[in-house]
């Protein structure tokens, strides 16, 4: 095997694909130091901070250089070439190119500009049947081409939200097994549990360690308990984002809680609000026509009409696609699909690269 003191890629990576890392593990061992230029125009949909990032996760002993371009592309003009070129070697500095590595025909160009030699890696796209051009037309066709960071990131937050005892985590369950049994990718379906219910369960159980008579109407809450379920609830959903399918069904979220410690505390804090993030689709379960069911670790029987009228405002607020869960628990979950499958079949929007 040949090996170079260093080597270079250069690509957009807007997503990076399986394609991308057979070409950068493919020149890694051949090269006592490589470089890969992450170099996408400002007008592209995904950060170029998280395109870098997700590539250092994959390929640690890489270095990883970021750089936006914005110059047009036109591989027959002279000038515009010198003008991306110039751009390279600001990313890498004033070390020499000995290797450039690419599957692109405009390789051998870019080789020479540099004094390199230009190494084809699977020009044919033979060994990777994959192109950033594919993977944004169609994710869900390509998903097993993408790492779990870059599933995390686009697999579609849908977000069941509701009062006490009208069933958001009986509907976050059945939705996950209800794709899982779709097979394929779709087996992956994962769902995350609201962790404000975990959060009392414990406090609960504190306070019955002292006295076992206490009920959940005992049950303290603060500010910075709720700032904990915000940030717990992120952290569960990113997590199990990077392990699910397109699509992440998630027993409420940081915005909900905002609602439940305004219904707690009066209001709800910045710390609270900051930690909301948007989802790409939420599901309110209606109470009426649900009974309330007090498990023990239920208080909020009397505010069940006020919490709903709340929760139908975030979601008229929110400016993202909503759904309202009503009647017997088939035709929710009916609803709650149907609603799913039109945010999957709008499917996602990437801006155009120059």
């Amino acid at each position: 095997m040949k090996r170079y003191r260093h080597g270079m890629i250069v690509g957009k990576f807007y997503p990076p694909h399986s394609g991308h890392h057979f070409l950068i593990d493919y020149a890694t061992p051949r090269c006592d130091e490589l470089t890969v230029v992450v170099a996408p125009s400002r007008r592209e949909s995904i950060p170029l901070d998280l395109r870098c990032e997700w590539l250092r996760e994959a390929h640690p002993d890489v270095t990883i250089a970021g750089i936006y371009d914005d110059v047009p592309v036109d591989y027959g003009d002279a000038d515009i070439w010198s003008r991306h070129c110039a751009i390279f070697r600001e990313a890498i500095g004033d070390r020499t190119v000995d290797a450039v590595f690419s599957s692109e025909p405009y390789g051998d160009e870019l080789a020479r500009r540099f004094g390199a030699v230009h190494v084809s890696v699977d020009p044919d796209r033979r060994t990777r049947k994959v192109s950033g051009t594919a993977v944004r037309s169609d994710p869900v066709e390509h998903w097993e081409a993408l790492t779990p960071a870059v599933r995390g990131w686009l697999a579609k937050r849908v977000v069941v939200v509701g009062a006490e005892s009208t069933g958001t985590t009986t509907m976050a369950a059945a939705l996950a097994e209800a794709y899982q049994q779709r097979g394929l990718i779709w087996s992956r379906t994962q769902w995350v549990p609201e962790y404000g219910r975990e959060l009392t369960a414990r406090k609960l159980d504190r306070l019955r360690a002292a006295n076992p008579a206490a009920t959940v109407f005992e049950v303290e809450w603060s500010r910075a308990d709720f700032v904990d379920v915000a940030r717990a609830q992120n952290a569960a959903e990113d997590a199990a984002a990077r392990r699910t399918s397109p699509i992440l069904i998630c027993d409420t979220d940081a915005a909900a809680t905002a609602i439940w410690e305004e219904r707690y505390l009066g209001d709800a804090s910045a710390l609270v609000r900051a930690a909301a993030r948007p989802a790409d689709l939420y599901l309110l379960t209606d109470h009426a026509g649900v009974p309330f069911e007090d498990d023990g670790l239920r208080d909020g029987e009397h505010v069940r009409e006020w919490m709903t009228g709340r929760f139908r405002k975030m979601m008229d607020e929110s400016g993202v696609p909503c759904a309202e869960l009503t009647g017997p628990h088939p035709d929710r979950l009916e609803t709650a699909i149907t609603a799913i499958d039109q945010l999957i079949e709008r499917g996602w929007v990437f801006a155009d690269p120059l």
